[in-house]
């Protein structure tokens, strides 16, 4: 993970907005980035939730997993914990999560 600091990513983006037309490409803002590729359930989980436990309220972690589960594994962990998964994207095989500490 390394030290805090505000990067930007161009993800790929249906939702990047109205007129913006399918794969328009939307800025997300994070903080902090979690590499949980090669991890099986429940370790991106839990790095998650100790990534998410060393930020304050509003900041966003972004999540890279290999994981098929990990899309109901995250939704699960949002809807326990108040986090928030601002957006989701697969990659070809790869998992990329937008989660909003609460």
């Amino acid at each position: 993970m390394g030290e805090q600091q505000t990067r930007l990513i161009f993800t790929p983006s249906p939702l990047a907005g109205e007129g913006w037309g399918e794969g328009a490409v939307k800025i997300m803002e994070f903080q902090k980035d979690l590499d949980a590729r090669n991890l099986n359930c429940p370790l991106p989980i839990l790095r998650a939730k100790k990534a998410l436990a060393d930020m304050t309220s509003g900041q966003v972690l972004r999540i890279v997993t290999t994981d098929p589960n990990s899309v109901k594994d995250f939704q699960a962990f949002a809807k326990q914990t108040g986090n928030e998964v601002l957006e989701h994207h697969q990659h070809d095989k790869e998992y990329e999560f937008f989660m909003k500490r609460k």
